[in-house]
């Protein structure tokens, strides 16, 4: 399935009644949520003898994913475009794959 056919069908979701100030606060606070629940699986994982659920972490992603359709429909964007724009950026920053030096040593300003 392709990004922008997942926030398509994703947002069939939404509450209709939230405008956009509202839909992007939702999904701030999802995102922080769901993310916080992932970490939570891990953290039981490495620290409290819990097997991996990876199911369970799949479900919480897939979740997380949904709060990032939202942010991105209230903003007007598509998926698509801010996974491309997250690729050109990744590729511009590491253009030879992932190196230590280049993440230690930023340029200022970058993020």
């Amino acid at each position: 399935m392709e990004f922008s056919e997942y926030q398509h069908k994703a947002m069939r979701t939404v509450n209709k009644s939230l405008d956009k100030k509202e839909m992007l606060l939702n999904a701030s606070l999802g995102l922080s949520g769901e993310s916080g629940e992932v970490a939570d699986i891990i953290k039981k994982f490495a620290f409290h003898g819990h097997e991996l659920d990876k199911e369970k972490i799949r479900k919480e992603l897939g979740d997380v994913l949904w709060y990032l359709a939202l942010a991105s429909e209230a903003l007007g964007v598509s998926l698509n475009d801010i996974a491309r724009g997250n690729v050109e950026k990744l590729l511009k920053r590491y253009p030879d794959g992932f190196d230590s030096d280049r993440s230690i040593n930023r340029e200022e300003g970058e993020k």
